[in-house]
């Protein structure tokens, strides 16, 4: 089995479980540079990377855009029924995605991707779900380690070394 897209839940998975809204009602969100890196050379590697997310967010259409990050989705109640349209239209079985999420709502996501992650601090009902629960915190890694336990799983350590030699 070969992971040739990953999928990417937003708040508390790319970001810490939090939203700050400034008194102006603009709404604040921090993204680690690590986990930045991690999807952008993900992406030069030839492979595909997707967000699904419930919430709309301007923020993260700009973060999605930086990081070349084509298959972009907000607004999404149903995050399966979301995956599968996609999985059809890149021709690809479900058990060639890697998701990570952090709350209820990706449950049925998780469940049905080939590999599944949960940050530390998602919630304690996806534990027993995903296939690896990540010592990283949302915001703060959580996706940098997941990408490099695929990295090694898929034998593309040295090529993703490569890329920044």
């Amino acid at each position: 089995m070969s992971i040739e897209l990953i999928v990417l839940d937003v708040d508390g998975t790319l970001t810490q479980s939090k939203v700050t809204y400034t008194q102006n009602g603009d709404e604040i969100k921090s993204f680690s540079v690590r986990d930045g890196l991690a999807i952008e050379s993900w992406v030069r590697l030839g492979k595909k990377a997707a967000i699904i997310t419930g919430r709309n967010s301007k923020m993260v259409e700009r973060r999605a855009k930086e990081l070349g990050i084509k298959y972009f989705y907000q607004g999404c109640k149903d995050k399966l029924l979301q995956l599968q349209k996609l999985c059809d239209e890149l021709d690809l079985s479900l058990e060639n995605v890697a998701a990570i999420g952090d709350d209820l709502n990706d449950y049925k996501m998780l469940k049905a991707a080939g590999l599944s992650f949960a940050p530390y601090d998602a919630s304690h009902y996806l534990f027993d779900i995903v296939s690896v629960k990540l010592g990283k915190s949302g915001g703060q890694g959580a996706v940098r380690e997941m990408i490099e336990y695929l990295l090694k799983q898929e034998g593309l350590e040295e090529k993703f070394l490569e890329l920044w030699r």
